[in-house]
């Protein structure tokens, strides 16, 4: 492990200081050669489907897993996308001269090496990859054992390209010892790795979160909410909570609990609950909604938690306060939704919801690197320090000052 990380750092300083063209043109060879590369990848994969049939991985977990051709093809066009981002290193954020005539630059440099912990997704390995790469630091990746072959087989096309242009595979690698002892190691070598970034199960990222004693920005568990409030458009809202919910329920955007206003729930609800049965969601809702649809009794714990499917709670709030105060109570700060025609309303609940992404009017499936024009995502970031939300190569530097005189001594 030691010998690995001390290869890692030493490839920092190489790859910090690579011309953006230079990496750009890397990016595009190694989206080209993924392409070129599709059947051994979708090979490994299937080993992997294979596998995870015997791990007894839910229905969610299966569709993260799997690469196809359209899916490779996704992940080719997110590494040139972010080929032809603009260069997050160099940048001068500042600049000023100071009293005793100093001139003064804040420049954004690369964090440095960067250890990504993720499950299931294969395709965040060279999602990930070609983020740090293009952002100038040093990739470590610790993907699922659900993925161990995908992993690999994508790893190897992108540290292919790398070595067939004179640069060591180390700048893009997986951890060696991917085993529980091997992260636990891997989150207290602060002499090696300057940044941890956890994607995954809850239990996951407070394990790391505790005992990293290298700096973390967790990609929490997306409980998110939409509140339909009662000036609402219905057709509009029916249309977005169907979204939200329906179009990929195991993805940490997809909404869990929606809330709807008193005012309209009598009208709305049976609209929403004939929509929602031809969809085969499972719905559970509290002691209001039971009294107009017939769904499941929904507790405090279902409202905590994170379904990953195609499950969904519902709640009756009497007034947009309550809606907030509920989302207050069970968010994870990550993306939360008002659907309203009432310009207050909306500008109130922007105000007053405390998470990454907050929308009006819109599903809260957009939460997303790709979306946002980031090419792709390290992942959702639910810190308030650092990074939050979609993380891109932005989030993927920090800045130091440049500082320059003329003989200036202090007196």
């Amino acid at each position: 492990m030691v010998k690995f990380l001390r290869e890692a750092k030493r490839c920092a300083s190489i790859i910090a200081t690579l011309s953006s063209k230079k990496k750009s043109d890397i990016l595009v060879q190694m989206a080209d050669a993924l392409i070129k590369q599709s059947a051994k990848i979708i090979e490994a994969n299937k080993k992997d489907l294979e596998h995870a049939k015997n791990m007894e991985l839910n229905i969610a977990m299966l569709e993260r897993l799997l690469l196809d051709e359209k899916r490779v093809e996704a992940m080719s066009r997110s590494l040139k996308e972010i080929a032809l981002l603009k260069e997050p290193i160099g940048r001068v954020l500042e600049g000023w001269i100071n009293e005793d005539n100093l001139r003064i630059e804040k420049i954004s440099v690369p964090i440095g090496v960067v250890a990504v912990i993720y499950e299931s997704r294969p395709n965040v390995t060279s999602d990930v990859g070609a983020l740090c790469f293009k952002s100038g630091n040093v990739a470590i990746l610790k993907g699922g054992k659900e993925a161990l072959y995908s992993n690999r087989a994508i790893a190897d096309v992108l540290q292919g390209v790398l070595e067939a242009n004179g640069l060591p595979k180390f700048i893009i690698s997986l951890l060696p010892d991917s085993s529980r002892d091997g992260v636990d190691k891997l989150i207290t070598m602060d002499e090696y790795v300057d940044l941890i970034v956890p994607r995954g199960g809850e239990a996951l990222i407070r394990h790391i979160s505790k005992n990293s004693s290298i700096p973390v920005v967790k990609h929490d568990k997306g409980l998110c909410h939409t509140y339909i409030h009662k000036d609402a458009d219905q057709e509009k809202a029916i249309a977005i909570a169907l979204n939200a919910k329906c179009q990929r329920p195991g993805v940490c955007n997809a909404m869990e609990t929606l809330i709807v206003d008193s005012a309209i729930a009598k009208e709305i609800l049976p609209k929403l609950h004939m929509e929602f049965v031809e969809y085969k969601t499972e719905l559970k809702g509290d002691v209001q909604v039971q009294e107009i649809i017939p769904v499941a009794l929904a507790s405090e714990e279902d409202f905590n938690t994170e379904y990953l499917a195609n499950k969904l709670n519902i709640k009756v709030a009497k007034d947009i306060d309550e809606a907030i105060e509920h989302i207050r109570k069970f968010g994870s700060s990550h993306s939360e939704a008002i659907i309203t025609e009432n310009y207050s309303a909306a500008e109130y609940f922007l105000n007053q919801i405390d998470a990454a992404c907050v929308y009006v009017n819109a599903s809260t499936r957009f939460t997303d690197g790709g979306v946002f024009g980031f090419g792709a995502e390290v992942g959702i970031s639910t810190n308030k320090l650092h990074a939050r939300g979609p993380m891109g190569i932005n989030e993927l530097t920090t800045y130091k000052y440049k500082i320059y005189g003329e003989g200036q001594i202090r007196e």
